[in-house]
């Protein structure tokens, strides 16, 4: 059972301040270590597929890595964009995580390189974006591992979870857990999140969700 609209308009209401919007501008910066930013002007990471961005090789990649295809939208001069690599993506647990279980595809809103999408329909990036309804920055689509349930299909219908805007590091790596964890398929986030926060404190972690 796809949740996508569903845990999104649940958790978005609850931490509406970690998504895009969010005023308080001291939050970013917190990460001084530089990030290297690619041709086109968005911040990479080394671990990012160097991609052809024909989806369904990448679907077929991930498959036979054992890993989730994940597609992250960002684009140039994007402040939440910078601040999820500068911030979440160098925090070791979120980055060794997404490394062994996702294969991450970068692709710009604004592009122009041709992405050939899961219908085998070739398009740009630019044009991708607003055929996915993707408006806002960082925007994150996670598909499931059973590729029957993508090739052919176009935006929701495809993804297992959409992570619109930038959420702190404690609620993104949750989400990461959430989708990686199959959980997305009878669970709500808002009730993954609460479960987890309780088994950490559990086993003895002291949490800041607020923070961290």
């Amino acid at each position: 059972m796809n949740l996508t609209r569903r845990t999104f308009l649940t958790a978005s209401a609850i931490w509406g301040s970690f998504v895009v919007g969010f005023k308080h501008s001291n939050a970013l910066e917190t990460n001084t270590k530089d990030v290297a930013k690619g041709a086109n002007g968005l911040y990479v990471q080394p671990w990012f597929e160097d991609s052809f961005l024909d989806l369904n090789d990448e679907l077929n990649e991930a498959s036979a890595n054992n890993q989730q295809l994940v597609l992250i939208y960002e684009q140039s001069g994007c402040p939440y964009c910078k601040e999820l690599h500068k911030v979440n993506l160098a925090k070791p647990s979120i980055r060794t995580f997404m490394q062994k279980h996702f294969r991450v595809v970068q692709l710009d809103i604004k592009g122009s390189r041709e992405v050939t999408d899961f219908a085998g329909k070739s398009m740009s990036e630019r044009e991708f974006s607003r055929l996915w309804n993707i408006h806002f920055t960082p925007t994150l689509s996670f598909f499931p591992r059973d590729k029957s349930k993508v090739i052919g299909k176009s935006g929701k219908e495809a993804e297992a979870f959409r992570l619109t805007g930038y959420w702190k590091p404690f609620h993104f790596e949750t989400v990461l857990h959430f989708v990686h964890s199959g959980s997305y398929k009878q669970d709500n986030l808002q009730s993954y999140l609460s479960d987890r926060v309780k088994a950490l404190q559990k086993n003895g972690e002291k949490i800041n969700i607020w923070n961290e």
